[in-house]
């Protein structure tokens, strides 16, 4: 049998791990920069913690653990016979893979809130899973790096984390366009349209398509699900939705009370950066950006690669200010953001910036060649020495010709080799060769860390 990995799922060689662990410490650097302290969760939550905060969508690509041992011990048996999948899951599995960082973190802060000091900022970085259809840009399995503010309302903290979006995409070296809107305008385009009040979130879940498959496509998908509570024509509510990005903040605010609460935030969050020059940013207002996520409140942040914004998003967030009062403990806003780590891969990838920042796979700087057995215990107790130095080394494993250990590290890119042979032992002098030059040099081993420290990498 051909062995397979999961579709959705990757493999990362050592070169893909170094230039996804640039852009994980690049992200971590400037999160603690503006005080941020990490947190990790498990990998599994209760089912009841993740189910109904996504929506009806996000709820589905869930991916459900069974229950250990004999699943179907306690299934019902009646849905069981029926094969009602649905309404047997509960009974067969109450754990299930985390949809994202930002649920299991509101978790998290309700369990250990009087641990907390509010506003409690914490940065996250681990993989999370969703069983959607893969394809490009979207995977089952990936990583995001989440940076959330807990305990205050106040609009700076959305400040704050464009202004780290920014230095994030900066130092990456990726120009970006960062969308902001608000779920309070959403509300007041959906009242002015005559959506149902229940049916708020199937209007957002379609806007949020709008992007992936075109105005009309949307448009058609809140007609056929009924959301509104008067008849729509389906001409002028696409033209009116088109038209909506274009639209002066004036006439957003005419839509409600709320709509205009809404373009108020957007104007204090703006109001931050008079004067201020974005490094790598553009930030423009969007009134049809609908991240669909259920437990937004306020703002919400989409940013993508300036050179094709219409990819998919490399990094996101958005203002929840209840997210809390789902587990019991309300009052505690907060707002946040989500680096897509793979999606930022692919597209650093696609764009070579990995090759014009110069980022290498690290190997060892010096390789230990022998002659056999006693030079081969006398390379392994010098490696431990060298690598006390703070200089990575490694000794070849297996006796064999010295041609075939050069070609070893020649091969692998290691930039120095020590040969030790008998004479080597004898004299106490080792010799050393740049492989890049093949210049060789005779020094006591106690000069090797010294020599190699003194060489520019």
């Amino acid at each position: 049998m051909i062995p397979s990995i999961p579709r959705g799922t990757r493999d990362f060689s050592p070169a893909e791990i170094s230039c996804r662990n640039f852009i994980i410490s690049t992200v971590a650097d400037v999160f603690r920069l503006s005080g941020y302290q990490p947190i990790e969760t498990p990998a599994m939550e209760n089912t009841e913690t993740l189910t109904g905060k996504y929506g009806e969508e996000g709820d589905r690509l869930i991916f459900r653990v069974l229950n250990s041992g004999d699943f179907l011990k306690d299934a019902d048996r009646e849905k069981l016979n029926a094969a009602d999948a649905a309404a047997l899951l509960p009974s067969i599995s109450g754990k299930a893979l985390r949809y994202d960082l930002t649920v299991p973190f509101a978790r998290y802060v309700v369990m250990h809130r009087n641990d907390i000091t509010f506003p409690f900022r914490r940065y996250q970085m681990q993989p999370v899973w969703r069983a959607d259809r893969p394809q490009k840009g979207r995977y089952r399995e990936f990583w995001q790096c989440d940076a959330d503010i807990i305990g205050t309302s106040s609009l700076l903290s959305e400040a704050e984390l464009i202004g780290m979006v920014d230095d994030v995409f900066s130092r990456l070296g990726m120009e970006v366009v960062i969308k902001i809107n608000n779920r309070k305008i959403l509300s007041g385009i959906a009242a002015s349209l005559g959506v149902k009040e229940k049916s708020f979130t199937a209007f957002v879940t379609a806007l949020d398509k709008i992007e992936k498959t075109g105005y009309e496509n949307a448009v058609k998908e809140m007609i056929e699900r009924n959301i509104f509570s008067r008849p729509v024509k389906e001409n002028e509510l696409t033209e009116f939705l088109r038209e909506m990005p274009q639209r002066s903040p004036d006439k957003i605010r005419e839509l409600s009370p709320e709509a205009a609460k809404g373009v108020e935030e957007i104007e204090t969050i703006y109001s931050f950066f008079e004067g201020d020059k974005m490094k790598s940013s553009t930030v423009l207002r969007d009134y049809t950006l609908a991240r669909g996520l259920d437990y937004y409140t306020g703002t919400i942040i989409e940013v993508k690669p300036a050179a094709h914004t219409s990819g998919s998003s490399i990094c996101g967030g958005g203002r929840y200010d209840d997210l809390t009062g789902i587990f019991g403990v309300p009052g505690l806003p907060g707002v946040g953001i989500s680096f897509g780590i793979d999606r930022i891969y692919d597209v650093m990838k696609e764009m070579n910036l990995f090759e014009r920042k110069g980022l290498q796979v690290p190997v060892s700087r010096l390789m230990f060649a022998h002659f056999g057995e006693a030079e081969r215990k006398y390379a392994f107790r010098l490696s431990s020495e060298i690598r006390g130095a703070g200089i990575s080394a490694e000794v070849y494993p297996d006796i064999c010709k010295i041609k075939k250990q050069m070609e070893y590290a020649g091969k692998k890119g290691i930039p120095f080799v020590a040969v030790i042979g008998e004479d080597e032992m004898k004299s106490g002098m080792i010799t050393l060769r740049e492989m890049s030059t093949g210049e060789q040099c005779k020094l006591p081993p106690g000069d090797l860390s010294v020599k190699l420290k003194g060489e520019k990498h």
